[in-house]
């Protein structure tokens, strides 16, 4: 059955489409057209690919580790609510055994499918970090890198481990970067108090860019760059960012933007408190605060935080002064690149699964489509 969908203004790749439609059949974008003459509806005024999550611990009063059945389920409607068809589930700082099962779980959602958000594998943060930067990871728990524990991970997750994230300075870490990456998983940089030489051995390693950037590292400075320096300048670089104004000031965000305008991804790091009201919640098994929307530890450092991707993405805009489809892209295309998986996701184009969202000139979400179906907000 054919599809057609109809807006003022389509992003592609190669930027906005006037009056254009997506015929999508059996879930694929197999047009993009302009609309015939004489027809006056539209289905949206923008039209754009839906957004990838690649780092997400909760929401909705859920978090990735719960042993609840349904907590995926509920996580991953959470996020399609917000625009996002495609994104990771990602561990914390745990007990290995706790780290196993999530694993587990998180593949068997990814096989099994569901409600929602599709699941497309792991996105693994900690316990492979360091305790200078540890942010809300308990350093008690931090291990030494070691390629059969990797590998038995990879085993448990039923090959459907994504990323792992690790701090560069470890004993090995260059060595389990170069086993990771034979692999096929990306492998990411954070929590870590590395220098801008260890970093960029990193990335001479196969490393593929930074952890949530700016947040649990090294920061810039200018006789030490450290690794927002080394992310920053290296083009090979992919940066994670949460931009929420908080996390990151937004003359750092426009930093991003202005070096690494396409190696940018948008990601929330969203932790159980996401979408509910303030009070105490939980983040790597420890007491959490959130504050007007702001998320604490006992000690006032930042613990996960409550954006939304719609959210970062209107936040780049209106802070930095990106145009939305730059924006877009850092939330969409971006993050389907960094995972390789670009031919499938990630942007409007044909042969491309329809993931769409349907955004209004504020670029506030109107409709969701999952890989051609509606999912009701």
């Amino acid at each position: 059955m054919t599809h057609i969908l109809r807006a003022r203004r389509v992003l592609t790749e190669q930027g906005w489409l006037d009056d254009h439609q997506l015929r999508v059949e059996e879930g694929v974008i197999t047009a993009i057209e302009p609309i015939p003459a004489g027809i006056a509806s539209r289905n949206a005024e923008l039209l754009c690919p839906a957004y990838i999550d690649i780092h997400v611990h909760g929401g909705a009063g859920v978090d990735v580790m719960d042993d609840a059945p349904d907590a995926l389920d509920k996580l991953a409607r959470h996020k399609a609510r917000e625009g996002v068809a495609s994104w990771l589930p990602t561990t914390v700082t745990a007990p290995l055994e706790m780290i196993h099962q999530a694993l587990a779980r998180i593949a068997q959602r990814c096989y099994s499918g569901g409600p929602g958000a599709q699941v497309l594998g792991s996105y693994l943060e900690g316990p492979y970090f360091t305790p200078q930067n540890k942010g809300a990871h308990p350093p008690e728990l931090f291990r030494e890198l070691n390629p059969a524990e990797l590998d038995e991970l990879i085993a448990i997750s039923r090959q459907t481990l994504r990323v792992v994230a690790l701090a560069p300075e470890k004993p090995g870490a260059l060595q389990a970067i170069i086993h990771l990456k034979k692999r096929g998983i990306r492998v990411m940089l954070g929590h870590s108090a590395a220098s801008y030489a260890q970093t960029r051995a990193a990335f001479d390693a196969g490393a593929d860019g930074l952890v949530h950037c700016y947040n649990g590292m090294t920061g810039l400075h200018h006789r030490e760059p450290g690794m927002v320096g080394a992310g920053l300048t290296d083009p090979r670089a992919w940066l994670e960012l949460i931009a929420d104004g908080h996390h990151v000031h937004p003359a750092a965000m426009k930093l991003c933007g202005c070096c690494a305008r396409e190696r940018v991804v948008l990601i929330t790091d969203a932790m159980q408190a996401a979408g509910m009201p303030d009070g105490r919640y939980t983040l790597c098994g420890e007491q959490v605060e959130m504050r007007a929307g702001i998320v604490r530890t006992a000690s006032g450092g930042l613990a996960g935080s409550t954006l939304s991707i719609d959210a970062a993405v209107r936040n780049m805009v209106e802070l930095t002064g990106l145009l939305p489809e730059e924006a877009i892209h850092m939330a969409s295309l971006h993050p389907a690149r960094l995972l390789g998986i670009d031919g499938q996701l990630g942007s409007l184009k044909v042969g491309k699964r329809a993931s769409i969202i349907a955004l209004d000139g504020g670029l506030h979400l109107q409709h969701i489509w999952i890989q051609g179906q509606s999912f009701s907000l």
